[in-house]
């Protein structure tokens, strides 16, 4: 108990240094389509780390995208490393909230990227920093930061580094999004899209209406089967989230686009949706008409092992000893790196950065003083996992 004591002391004497680190991060904007921007922030998370002693590499993950940042800190220690994970991109293009974008309102922190996720890598950062304070030394400590991961990974080899190195890990903290009423990710659903095209004849409305074959009313017949497609029971839900057909309306359509988010919770979901989507595509209604599909981003499902219970109970009976409440848990439906790292075999909770809410807009907030208390609780964690 005197080592938690040592730690807690050391974050509450750095509040004020990791709110300005943040604030940093945040102000220093990295949109993830902006590769320049996002590899200036990993670099400076990349000094941070290497700082308290990280061993520290920039991965090269494809043209056009930021790296991914890998570092482990005492390799020569016994024992499988405890590995934080997450990423530095966003979603926003780089001046979409004006200048110093990071601004603190009472108890809420607010800019691009404050919750998701650059506040939980100052947590991860300062509960390492906590750890060296009081002499840890009983395993090696690991982390591996994205740049790419708003994107899915899409034409990088940003997943293939995370099923890599998170391989062999006792146990991992997944950075991102805490959620606002303190609960932990122990699984997320698997993302699958898909680009519908359908293809008529475009003729004159007024004119020639016998003559077109309109789309727009294929497109219909599909909307309705594909959305038919799902079973909230299964776990699995399919929306479509945009449409786009014609060009005047006095014109029969010659052509309509749609695409399609279909999420997945288990694989016997995706290998349904897989199978029967096609089908529908490929079956007409409407005589003369004809459409195309193309699956797009196929990313894996987080899921709910015995290994991640078990991780689970652990980080809860550590909540008791320290006479915080246990962290309610949560199965969400948003696609994180927590897969990847599951993927690898390593137990993961996922949502362990700091707390809030409406990330990917413009009214995301996180709450300030989650800030030190999930360092402080991540510290407990880490000192405590040779109980594990």
């Amino acid at each position: 108990m005197e080592i938690q004591k040592q730690m807690e002391q050391y974050i509450e004497e750095n509040r004020e240094q990791m709110l300005a680190l943040w604030e940093r991060l945040v102000n220093a904007e990295s949109y993830v389509g902006e590769a320049d921007n996002v590899n200036r922030v990993l670099a400076m998370v990349q000094r941070e780390f290497e700082a308290e002693g990280f061993d520290c590499r920039l991965e090269d993950v494809g043209s056009g995208w930021g790296g991914t940042l890998v570092g482990t800190l005492g390799a020569e220690r016994g024992g499988k490393p405890i590995l934080f994970s997450g990423h530095l991109d966003t979603v926003f293009p780089k001046g979409s909230w004006g200048e110093n974008p990071f601004v603190i309102r009472e108890d809420k922190a607010y800019g691009p990227g404050v919750l998701d996720m650059k506040g939980g890598v100052v947590v991860a950062l300062y509960a390492v920093k906590a750890l060296n304070q009081v002499g840890y030394r009983e395993r090696p400590l690991k982390i591996i930061f994205s740049g790419n991961e708003e994107k899915g990974h899409i034409n990088s080899t940003g997943a293939q580094v995370f099923l890599e190195e998170a391989k062999d890990c006792l146990f991992a903290f997944n950075m991102e999004t805490g959620l606002a009423d303190g609960c932990l990710c122990v699984g997320r659903k698997g993302h699958l899209g898909c680009r519908i095209v359908v293809n008529g004849v475009e003729s004159h409305a007024g004119n020639d209406f016998e003559s077109g074959r309109s789309a727009i009313e294929e497109a219909a017949h599909k909307v309705l089967a594909i959305q038919a497609l799902t079973d909230l029971e299964e776990g699995t839900t399919v929306n479509v989230g945009v449409i786009q057909g014609g060009t005047v309306v006095n014109a029969v359509p010659g052509q309509c686009r749609f695409e399609v988010d279909i999420r997945v919770a288990k694989e016997e979901g995706r290998r349904r949706i897989k199978a029967a989507l096609p089908q529908i595509v490929q079956q007409c209604a409407v005589e003369g008409t004809s459409a195309t599909y193309e699956f797009q981003g196929d990313s894996p499902i987080y899921e709910t092992t015995p290994e991640v219970e078990r991780f689970y109970r652990f980080v809860c009976q550590i909540a008791r000893e320290q006479g915080l409440p246990e962290p309610g848990r949560r199965v969400l439906g948003g696609f994180s790196d927590a897969a990847y790292v599951s993927l690898a075999g390593t137990p993961v909770l996922c949502s362990f950065g700091v707390q809030g809410q409406w990330n990917h807009t413009k009214r995301e907030y996180a709450l300030v003083e989650t800030l030190f208390q999930r360092a402080n609780y991540i510290a407990a964690i880490v000192q405590q996992s040779g109980r594990f």
